[in-house]
C-alpha cells in the first residue's frame, strides 16, 4: 500500500517533532498558555479543520461502520479491564498502607484503570496520524470513529464509570452535556450540509491551510500538556491498562475486521484509532470525580510515548 519506512519517518518527524516543540514550550511558557491554546483549538481550530477535511473526504462505502467499531473497542477494553480486576483482586493503589485491607470493587483507582483501557486519544493524535499515513480520502473513518465513538463514549459511558467509582459529588449530566456542546459535532454537520457546494479557490485553499495548521497546533499542545504531567507513579497498573488498550484490543479488532472482510486502508485506520493511547478526557473525568489522578497521569504519559513504539507493529500487520 505504501512505503512503511517512509511513512514512519513522516510520522516520527511530525508527531515527535511537534510534540517535542510543545514539550519545550510548555516548560518555558507560563502555565496558562496551554489552556489558551487548548481553548482556541477546541472552539475554533479543530472544528474548522473538521469542516475543511470533511468536504474532501470519501464518505462512501462502509464508513458508517466506524462508530460501531469504536463502541465495540470501547466495550471490549472495558470488559477486559474488568476481567483483569476480578482475576487480580489483591491489586492495591501505590499509596496504600501495607497493613490496610485489600479492596476489590468500586474504588477510584479501578475507575481510572478502566477508563485508561477504554478511551483513546483519537482526536489530537488520531487525526494527524491518519492524515499523514493515508491522506484525506480515508480521514472520514477516523473522524466518525472519534466523534460518534470516543467523544460520546468518554462523556457518556465514561462519565457513568467515573461517577460510580469516583468520590466526586458533581451531577454526571453536567459533564455529559459537554458532548452536546462540542463545536466539532456542529462543524461536522455543517460540513456535510455544504459538502457539495463549491467554494472559491482562495477560500478553499485558506481552509486547508488553516486546517493543517490546527492539526500541527494540536500536536504542539499535546507536548505542552505532557510537559505539565509531574507524576510517573502507578506504573504497574498503568502498564496493564495500556497493554489492554494499545495491544490486546487492537489485535482482536484487527483480526475481526479481517475475518469480516474489511481490509486495506479503512482497516488500518480503524486499528490505529483503536490503538491510540489514553485520552486527555480521562484526566478531566479523574479530576472531576476524584478518581486516581496518579494512575491516570501515568497512563497518559507512558501511553503517549509508547505509541511511537507500537505504531510500527500495526503498520507491519495491517499496512500492506
Amino acid at each position: 500500500m505504501f512505503d512503511i519506512g517512509q511513512k514512519l519517518l513522516e510520522i516520527y518527524t511530525q508527531l515527535g517533532g511537534l510534540a517535542l516543540l510543545g514539550f519545550i514550550l510548555g516548560r518555558l511558557l507560563p502555565p496558562r498558555i496551554p489552556m489558551y491554546v487548548g481553548q482556541f483549538l477546541f472552539w475554533i481550530g479543530v472544528p474548522v479543520s473538521v469542516f475543511a477535511f470533511v468536504r474532501r473526504t470519501d464518505l462512501s462505502g462502509s464508513i458508517w461502520l466506524a462508530p460501531a467499531i469504536a463502541w465495540g473497542a470501547i466495550l471490549l477494553g472495558g470488559a477486559l479491564g474488568w476481567l483483569w480486576l476480578q482475576v487480580r483482586p489483591r491489586w492495591q493503589p501505590p499509596n496504600a498502607v501495607k497493613s490496610a485491607p485489600m479492596y476489590t470493587v468500586d474504588t477510584p483507582s479501578q475507575g481510572s484503570f478502566l477508563l485508561a483501557a477504554m478511551v483513546g486519544n483519537t482526536g489530537y493524535i488520531g487525526y494527524p496520524v491518519t492524515l499523514t499515513l493515508v491522506g484525506e480520502k480515508y480521514f472520514g473513518w477516523a473522524l466518525f470513529y472519534d466523534l460518534f465513538g470516543t467523544v460520546i463514549g468518554a462523556y457518556g459511558l465514561g462519565v457513568a464509570i467515573a461517577a460510580r467509582f469516583g468520590e466526586g459529588d458533581k451531577n454526571p449530566w453536567q459533564v455529559a452535556a459537554a458532548t452536546v456542546r462540542n463545536p466539532t459535532l456542529f462543524a461536522l454537520a455543517l460540513g456535510l450540509l455544504v459538502r457539495s457546494q463549491p467554494f472559491p479557490a482562495a477560500i478553499e485553499s485558506g481552509l486547508q491551510t488553516f486546517a493543517w495548521g490546527s492539526i500541527s497546533g494540536a500536536l504542539v499542545l499535546l507536548g505542552m500538556r505532557l510537559s505539565r504531567l509531574r507524576s510517573w507513579s502507578s506504573l504497574k497498573p498503568a502498564a496493564v491498562s495500556l497493554g489492554i488498550k494499545m495491544l490486546v484490543v487492537p489485535a482482536i479488532v484487527g483480526a475481526l475486521l479481517t475475518g469480516f472482510g474489511l481490509r486495506g486502508m479503512p482497516q488500518l485506520v480503524m486499528v490505529l484509532q483503536v490503538a491510540m493511547p489514553p485520552a486527555f478526557a480521562n484526566l478531566v473525568l479523574a479530576e472531576t470525580y476524584q478518581l486516581d489522578r496518579d494512575l491516570t497521569v501515568t497512563a497518559l504519559a507512558v501511553g503517549s510515548v509508547g505509541f511511537l513504539v507500537t505504531l510500527p507493529l500495526w503498520l507491519l500487520l495491517f499496512g500492506r
